[in-house]
């Protein structure tokens, strides 16, 4: 009876979001000036907008109110917006965004040698490597500086305008907003931190929407993002995965890992390593918070959860966006 309320409670709160609207201004947080063209998103997804010229917005959340909204520009530090509420207008502060990256320190051919094998490392680490990577694409790759003075080991990167992809493979075209990229060659480590606007579905025009289908399905099944939609629905037993207490190997169920709290929301709880089997293939999955929101669509708060081994491997070659069905 008490998981019945809360359905109810978590389908009320949804469609009455729906007919609401978030409104705001993004303001210079010295001048207090109006920026504009400022990109408005929930990560990951096709809901977004962009300030006009009195850096103003508006936006239905829809299903999203429960996510945190992204605040993006040009020239300055990206901004979160969580808990989003309808009670008033928004006022978004944005900092000038003062890091300076020492591309310019090395001149000539040095530079270009430097810059071809560095750009080579990141499109393999940020694209990824899959069977369906070589048909994703950077558009403006010249937008993506690299640092040259800190150590040979390591290799940073950032982007002065938002990367424009197109990925002929899985039919979608995005933006993604690029504010760190580390890759460290001793260990082969990467991590990059950004956010996605999907601002466009191929799929639902010319010859090739049955071989987008069938490919998306494919990057989809073993995917983070399937796990966590199957954990948020409880549904191991028929799902292929498997998960177990890593440094115990004690089975475990989806009780064991996830909470439900009053209001039909979902938390990832479980203290520790988990070891994620689908079917032969495996990852890990370090839970670095007490508790990490989860939700019906595949999110993850990705500063929470952190993923190793297979499902890590994914890129954004084989990002879907969390509109994603499975069914089409």
């Amino acid at each position: 009876m008490k998981s019945t309320i809360a359905v109810f409670l978590l389908i009320i709160l949804s469609l009455a979001a729906k007919g609401q609207i978030l409104r705001g201004t993004v303001l210079d947080a010295d001048t207090r000036e109006p920026i504009p063209l400022v990109s408005v998103f929930f990560d990951g997804t096709f809901v977004g907008t962009s300030t006009d010229d009195q850096g103003k917005f508006k936006l239905i959340p829809g299903t999203y109110i429960t996510r945190p909204l992204s605040i993006s520009a040009v020239g300055y530090v990206s901004h979160t917006l969580k808990d989003l509420q309808f009670v008033k207008p928004y006022t978004i502060l944005l900092a000038r965004d003062l890091y300076e990256i020492g591309e310019v320190s090395i001149a000539g051919k040095d530079v270009a040698k430097k810059r071809k094998a560095y750009m080579r490392i990141f499109r393999n680490e940020f694209i990824g490597m899959s069977r369906y990577a070589r048909n994703c694409h950077i558009v403006n790759e010249e937008v993506i500086s690299f640092d040259y003075r800190n150590d040979r080991d390591t290799i940073r990167a950032r982007a002065h305008l938002p990367l424009e992809i197109h990925n002929n493979a899985l039919g979608y075209h995005f933006f993604y907003h690029l504010e760190s990229f580390e890759f460290v060659k001793k260990t082969e480590s990467v991590s990059y931190h950004g956010s996605i606007v999907f601002t466009h579905d191929f799929a639902w025009e010319g010859s090739k929407a049955s071989l987008y289908k069938r490919r998306r399905r494919s990057v989809y099944r073993g995917s983070s993002k399937e796990f966590i939609r199957t954990l948020w629905k409880d549904g191991l037993k028929s799902s292929g995965y498997h998960i177990k207490d890593y440094h115990s190997g004690e089975t475990l169920a989806c009780k064991d890992a996830v909470r439900e709290d009053e209001s039909g929301r979902k938390y990832m709880s479980f203290q520790g390593i988990l070891q994620v089997q689908y079917y032969n293939y495996y990852s890990k999955l370090d839970c670095l918070k007490k508790e990490a929101y989860i939700d019906q669509d595949g999110f993850f708060d990705p500063a929470a959860l952190i993923w190793s081994g297979k499902m890590a491997s994914q890129r954004i070659a084989d990002f879907l966006p969390y509109e994603y069905s499975a069914g089409r």
